[in-house]
């Protein structure tokens, strides 16, 4: 790749060194996350390419992994990057996230705690917020639709039962999944989670819309309440994690293993 120093628009590179070309000619994979991002920036400013304009902007975000929590505004103050900009690279990110997602479409039977995890996964890495969210079921245990419950610190006031469930008897769900994110990275329960999910694990029995689980999500792992016992141990879950669920909860990308998984056995 032509020097980082080197000024002028990339029409004056050899066209061998072109990010356009030399994706045509090899492919996405043979591109730097700088060049990638050249393409999408097209041009760069009067003295600096758009890859130049693309590295300034992965260092000041730390790379590619930056970019998905940076506002429009952070992304224009990179000289070069104008709020046209900004959106095509916020449209791009977005793309990505609902390409890696898993389908999970209406009607789909949810059979296991990674199913819901590699689906919403991308969508809740990067947040800096806490998002709370419901998964609505029919008798089947297949997806009516999904909502967003609440966003912010995740407290008793803010995720009240009644608001949780008001949604589920509207929409005549026969069961629930709830899920959040832990912008920390890790996902092992605080005791307001417990907490929370005691009063709605309760809240679900009393109308008979069941909780088949609720899913904590961190950086590239999960910690799922149904699969760690929690919801129906003789400690609720407000108990502690103990022993071979403890270990398994920190495996990337896997669940627990439990005897009988809730979701299947019902």
């Amino acid at each position: 790749m032509p020097s980082k120093n080197k000024g002028g628009g990339i029409s004056r590179w050899p066209e061998g060194e072109r990010p356009r070309e030399r994706l045509i000619r090899e492919g996405p994979d043979s591109l730097s996350d700088a060049q990638l991002l050249a393409i999408l920036l097209r041009v760069g400013r009067p003295d600096s390419s758009a890859v130049q304009v693309a590295m300034e902007l992965l260092d000041r975000v730390e790379g590619v992994q930056g970019l998905s929590n940076c506002g429009l505004d952070e992304l224009c103050r990179v000289s070069g990057i104008g709020p046209a900009k900004a959106v095509q690279l916020k449209a791009a990110i977005e793309l990505g996230k609902r390409v890696l997602a898993a389908p999970l479409s209406t009607g789909t039977r949810i059979g296991s705690s990674l199913e819901v995890f590699r689906h919403y996964y991308p969508r809740l890495r990067d947040l800096r917020h806490e998002v709370f969210k419901i998964v609505l079921l029919d008798a089947k245990h297949a997806i009516l639709r999904d909502l967003t419950v609440s966003e912010g610190s995740l407290t008793l006031s803010i995720v009240h039962p009644r608001e949780v469930f008001n949604v589920a008897v509207r929409e005549s769900a026969a069961a629930v999944i709830f899920l959040h994110n832990h912008p920390s990275g890790d996902p092992q329960p605080s005791q307001e989670d417990r907490a929370l999910t005691a009063r709605l694990v309760a809240a679900g029995e009393v109308l008979g819309i069941p909780v088949l689980d609720h899913l904590i999500v961190g950086d590239g792992r999960y910690v799922s309440f149904a699969d760690q016992g929690w919801l129906e141990g003789k400690d609720g879950p407000a108990g502690s994690p103990v022993g071979r669920g403890e270990k398994q909860s920190r495996r990337s990308l896997k669940p627990a293993k439990p005897a009988r998984s809730r979701l299947l056995a019902e």
